[in-house]
């Protein structure tokens, strides 16, 4: 059973967490790796170097609306490719993430908090919410029920 006075609060602190993570991972990509840098390891694993500048961008832009809320459903949506990017590079590196070159459960951790987001809702205090087609109630066809 979901407790709808408190789970918005719950999906604020996922969406939060996730903003805060991506705006840290974007920050590390810039600050201390370096964009050449990145690009550089993105050649290494077999990626297109010209991703870097995608891939920060996109944790960068997706990370402060999480964490403000816009459209949080949908960001979380389209940076699952980030996240399953990154899990894929880990994948061959073993389950603990402080492993050589990191393992892969936490990237596929951020992958599945991501889709919690998206498929759970935009939380409380968002500025922005993501719209949502509601579904239909099914036709009743008269001459069936009768």
């Amino acid at each position: 059973m979901i407790d709808t006075r408190l789970a918005p609060y719950g999906l604020l602190l996922l969406r939060v967490s996730l903003g805060v993570m991506f705006l840290a991972h974007a920050w590390l990509k810039v600050s201390v790796f370096t964009l050449p840098g990145f690009a550089g390891f993105l050649g290494q694993v077999g990626l297109p170097a010209g991703l870097a500048w995608p891939i920060v961008l996109a944790e960068a832009i997706g990370g402060a609306a999480l964490l403000l809320g816009v459209y949080a459903r949908a960001v979380s949506v389209a940076l699952l490719p980030v996240l399953l990017g990154a899990l894929a590079v880990h994948a061959g590196n073993g389950w603990v993430f402080n492993a050589p070159n990191g393992g892969w459960e936490y990237p596929a951790f951020l992958a599945v908090a991501a889709l919690v987001q998206a498929l759970a809702g935009d939380g409380a205090l968002a500025l922005r919410e993501t719209p949502v087609r509601k579904a239909r109630a099914p036709r009743r066809d008269l001459a069936a029920a009768a």
